[in-house]
């Protein structure tokens, strides 16, 4: 208890604080609970008239700053109230994705009312000239290239979860929006806890002026680390203290050493299912986690499993453990609930999409949560979650970047992740941004995290993961053909490329190039160091090594040459090839006799015929799988109606293949035939030269030698890093510079710098694929398409498979498979140009929602539609689905407003929109 002056102090100083800043005491007064300290210090910066970055930890509240921000738009500060004769002011509020922008408009209309706000997204429009707008950062992006009268009064722009401008695909966007806003909008920035905020904030203040640094590492619900290990729960660390320096707990140490040398000697077997990894070690089974759980009062729980089978896999294994977690009440509420929000589900559609048994986990408490879900169950999992009626979500970690899910605990089944293109170990970051879901605040006295042990988990690696600070933000900015013809046409090409020197992507890499030349200077010294150690006595030993690295260039050179030739000859050999001809698979795992049942020589790119082996194996083999020509041995007869999908009419045909009596594998040759070195004229005279250089003969020879590699490979290490200096050096101006040079020849900007007809229609053309889109307009690559033909023509410039598969999809007969042979040739053109001129290419067409899309637009039922995606492990997820039809609607909506496009290709896109937005895809969530 403090004591009477004390307190007395205490309310003096409040009273100060709100004479000193009344509009905040305003805003406090109706919160209904105090401020924290960073938050208190934040908000006395914004009404100071300063910008502010906010930095701290998931849940702490970074979000009242911002609603502070609308509450000085709407009321206005001390020094400049809101008179009623001027124009309002306005706040926009911008949050990442769509969920957190109606999430926030919904908080906003319950504080302000729903005259007073607005939301801007991809999906909805609601009273977009409100003083207070949420929208997603693209929505403001293209307001300010546009030039919207809607930013008539802008005075401040909340940007939450502005972290995200490290994100690779769409972290562009933020720099894009903190550079071009006006000089009189006052910026709040939201993120979570970065190592590296103060470097962030120097930027911020280079390009939007006075910008307040307020950092809390401070979580408001203390956050409990632990380690489930078999049947036993250990806590990670004993105390506070420990935590801080990596210390595990003694007693969880001595328990995973004595598991581990007990399964060395297989005495150990575990307690579940899980058998792939460490010898015979069975961690525990999941049903058997959530219980244990529940007894332990840690529920409401997230557990992360990175991936979407795993998610499902683990609902059906606590379904069939029995497992319920809800009263009779409780089922009844999450019935009511469910069944509002699918009433626009067409009911043979949620068959096929496993709406029973959804429906059934969900009444037991347990459900799963993944982009692969359709968004409507998802919406439907996370608001029966926050009311605490879902008890465990199996998600992966795309939940951790979505709306506002907070649990009293979060389990970690792995650390490590997918993350598309190889399995890598979760870092620092994303393991407090996946722990940081644990403790409601105003809910929970504190918050748990879990990680479920294995053998390949260390202890200590845990508590470096949940101790670390240092996850520095990175930009991801980089020039696009959209961002400059829109630079070019609102500033003009000399301002654009000084704006482009202002970003944060330049800013980083400037900073960078003082370490990285110092680097070089320490090179320069240890080579003048290893250059000493290679003298030699008998002659000039850096001529003799020059000769040594000659000869062993030489040699790579007439290898590759040689393989090169080989390609050719296999590629030359394939294209040859018809329906029916018998060949020898030479190497690899489908090596053997093969027949061809469609040699697939036309269209774009290598021949990649059809075969069925003798092991009654059909698919497409390339000319990597060939070391010599493909040679015909025979001739069979390979049905008109071939279906090579079919078991049996495989099995009849590899039957024939093998009757033909040639031997599988032939006569294997030894080895690859290679050039005998001495038929190389130059190479020969290499080696006499060698020879009977003076060095040759020194006893110290290979010594000498070892010293001047080491040189070598320190000066090209050395070299790389001169480049990386020079190349960081106003690096973007120059990647800008390029675009402008290819935007030129193609004749979207003249050569004095105006943009063309062309370069405006580029300009309002939003997709990664930009520029390839404005050139299928303008050649007309989609004019004369049906609406189904369309919707899959445009399909394949923005989809991208989660996964990469070695057979390229097929697309429907006709004129779509014209459409798409364009546009790949048209890609092909661009990607020449692009690689001519050292830009990064713009990503291959793919073709793997053709098929799905086309389906759907023409009115076929969800479950065909599903069935026919291009993937490598079964159906299309709906929710993959759903999300990639938005991104062709939303391709086609810019169709449909292009200038650049005929009337009769608007009229198109239109007609497909309409055919597209039918079933699931009508589906919005309620704003």
């Amino acid at each position: 208890m403090s004591s009477p002056a004390e307190r007395y102090a205490a309310a003096r100083r409040r009273a100060a604080q709100a004479s000193l800043f009344p509009a905040l005491d305003e805003f406090a007064f109706d919160l209904g609970f105090d401020l924290d300290d960073f938050q208190r210090e934040a908000c006395q910066a914004l009404e100071r008239g300063s910008g502010v970055l906010v930095c701290a930890p998931t849940g702490a509240g970074k979000t009242v700053v911002g609603e502070f921000a609308v509450h000085l738009a709407l009321r206005g500060t001390p020094a400049r109230p809101v008179s009623a004769g001027e124009p309002r002011r306005k706040c926009f509020y911008t949050t990442p994705i769509k969920a957190l922008s109606n999430q926030k408009y919904h908080d906003l209309v319950d504080r302000y009312g729903a005259d007073q706000v607005g939301l801007l997204t991809g999906d909805n429009a609601i009273n977009g000239d409100a003083p207070v707008v949420v929208m997603t950062t693209e929505v403001l992006r293209n307001m300010l290239y546009a030039g919207s009268s809607t930013l008539e009064g802008l005075a401040y722009v909340v940007m939450d979860e502005v972290h995200y401008l490290a994100d690779r695909f769409r972290g562009g966007v933020w720099e894009e929006v903190i550079i071009h806003l006006p000089a009189s909008v006052t910026l709040v920035s939201l993120s979570a806890t970065v190592s590296n905020a103060e470097e962030f904030a120097d930027w911020l203040v280079t390009v939007r002026g006075e910008t307040a640094v307020v950092v809390s590492e401070h979580r408001p619900v203390p956050l409990w680390q632990h380690m489930l290990v078999g049947r036993r729960m250990f806590d990670l660390f004993h105390d506070a203290d420990a935590a801080r320096k990596h210390d595990v707990h003694p007693e969880l140490l001595r328990y995973t050493r004595d598991t581990l040398r007990r399964l060395e000697l297989g005495e150990v077997r575990g307690t579940g299912a899980d058998r792939r990894r460490g010898p015979r070690w069975r961690g525990p089974l999941r049903p058997d986690i959530v219980e244990r759980l529940d007894r332990e009062g840690l529920l409401p729980a997230i557990l992360f499993i990175f991936s979407r089978a795993g998610c499902h896999a683990a609902v059906e294994q606590c379904l069939a453990a029995g497992l319920r977690l809800t009263s009779p009440e409780e089922r009844a509420e999450i019935r009511r609930v469910v069944e509002s929000r699918v009433t626009a589900i067409p009911s043979e559609d949620l068959s096929v999409l496993g709406y029973w048994e959804w429906l059934d986990g969900l009444e037991r408490g347990l459900a799963a949560h993944h982009a692969g879900m359709l968004p409507a169950f998802k919406e439907v999992v996370e608001e029966l979650f926050v009311r605490g009626l879902v008890k465990a979500v199996f998600a992966t970690e795309t939940l951790a970047l979505g709306i506002n899910m907070p649990a009293r605990c979060v389990v970690l089944e792995r650390l490590v992740k997918y993350n598309g293109e190889a399995h890598v170990d979760l870092t620092p970051g994303e393991y407090t941004q996946l722990t940081g879901r644990a403790g409601r605040r105003g809910i929970d006295v504190e918050g748990h995290a879990v990680v479920v042990w294995s053998p390949e988990t260390d202890p200590r690696h845990v508590a470096g993961l949940a101790s670390t600070r240092t996850y520095p933000l990175r930009s991801s900015f980089r020039p696009s053909y959209n961002m400059a013809v829109n630079l070019v046409g609102s500033v003009g090409a000399e301002p654009a490329r000084a704006l482009l020197e202002s970003s944060f992507a330049q800013f980083q890499a400037d900073r960078s190039v003082v370490g990285l030349a110092r680097q070089v200077q320490r090179n320069t010294e240890t080579m003048d160091a290893y250059g000493a150690e290679a003298v030699c006595h008998q002659g000039d030993f850096d001529e003799y090594f020059a000769l040594r690295v000659a000869i062993g260039d030489r040699e790579r050179s007439l290898a590759r040459q040689g393989q090169t030739q080989r390609k050719a000859a296999a590629i030359a050999s394939l294209e040859r090839l018809r329906v029916g001809d018998v060949i020898r698979v030479p190497s690899g795992r489908r090596a053997g006799l093969a027949v061809v049942i469609d040699p697939a020589t036309g269209g774009f790119g290598e021949p990649r015929p059809l075969v069925l082996t003798q092991d009654r194996w059909a698919g497409r083999i390339t000319a990597a799988d060939f070391t010599a020509p493909a040679e015909v041995l025979a001739r069979i007869r390979v049905p008109k109606h071939f279906n090579h999908r079919s078991p049996a009419a495989r099995r009849d045909l590899a039957a024939e293949v093998g009757g033909t009596g040639l031997d599988r594998h032939g006569g294997r040759r030894g080895g690859r035939s290679r050039q005998a070195a001495g038929e190389d004229h130059r190479l020969t005279q290499l080696r006499s030269e060698l020879r009977s250089h003076p060095c040759h003969a020194c006893p110290e020879r290979e010594e000498h030698a070892r010293w001047a590699e080491r040189r070598r490979r320190l000066e090209r290490d050395t070299e790389e890093l001169r480049q990386r200096v020079s190349g960081r050096t106003g690096s973007l101006a120059r990647t800008f510079d390029r675009i402008v040079a290819l935007l030129t020849a193609r004749g979207y900007l003249t050569t004095d710098g105006s943009v063309t007809d062309a370069g405006r229609m580029l300009s309002r053309i939003w997709t990664e694929a930009d520029l390839l889109v404005a050139e299928c307009l303008r050649r007309g690559v989609w004019d004369g398409l049906s609406p189904a033909e369309l919707a899959a023509a445009v399909s394949v410039v923005v989809f991208e498979a989660r996964r990469d598969v070695d057979e390229r999809a097929s697309v429907p007969r006709g004129a779509v498979v014209d459409a798409v042979d364009a546009t790949l040739k048209l890609w092909s053109e661009i990607e020449t140009d692009e690689a001519s001129r050292g830009l990064s290419v713009t990503r291959e067409p793919d073709l793997g929602f053709a098929w799905p899309i086309y389906r759907w637009a023409r009115g076929e039922a969800l479950a065909k539609v599903l069935a026919s995606g291009h993937q490598l492990d079964g159906e299309m997820p709906a929710g993959d689905f759903v999300r990639w039809a938005r991104q062709v609607v939303d391709l086609l909506g810019q169709l449909a407003d292009s200038g650049g496009a005929s009337s009769d290709l608007r009229a198109t896109a239109r007609q497909a929109i309409a055919a597209v937005n039918r079933g699931v895809l009508a589906y919005h969530a309620p704003a």
